[in-house]
């Protein structure tokens, strides 16, 4: 994440942050991944309802993830502008577990889950962010099983 988005990121933080609390990490972050038949299927329908003038793909919308020393924080990210646009979910840090990082050719995941629930969020790194990766999952343990 370059400076100026951290920069802005870290100031629509900071007011929610409690007395002592810290960012650790910044990433930008997918959180919904889209199937490749879903896309397949949706470019279809697309170039079909204009009559083959155009065909549509659907795309992940870009997350701001910053970690804090008590909680995680996803933004939506103004894929224009560096800005975020508004707070999406915070997540208490406390009893949070991940599962093994899976590697792909161009990005990287885990799926971070609390123990006493059954759904998870599964977080998409994109390349450049393996060190944000690598940090966020340090501080995660992993999930036992």
């Amino acid at each position: 994440m370059n400076a100026k988005r951290r920069r802005l990121l870290l100031a629509a933080i900071e007011p929610l942050l409690e007395t002592g609390e810290q960012v650790e990490v910044t990433a930008i972050v997918n959180l919904n991944p889209v199937s490749v038949p879903r896309t397949a299927a949706f470019a279809v329908a697309s170039a079909l309802v204009s009559g083959g003038a155009m065909a549509v793909i659907p795309a992940r919308v870009p997350m701001y993830l910053a970690m804090t020393s008590h909680r995680l924080f996803v933004f939506e990210a103004d894929p224009v502008f560096a800005r975020p646009k508004g707070l999406v979910t915070t997540v208490p840090r406390a009893g949070l577990v991940r599962s093994e990082i899976r590697e792909r050719v161009l990005n990287s995941s885990f799926v971070v889950s609390s123990p006493d629930s059954d759904q998870g969020m599964r977080i998409i790194f994109p390349l450049m962010c393996r060190r944000e990766r690598n940090a966020i999952a340090a501080a995660l343990p992993l999930a036992a099983g």
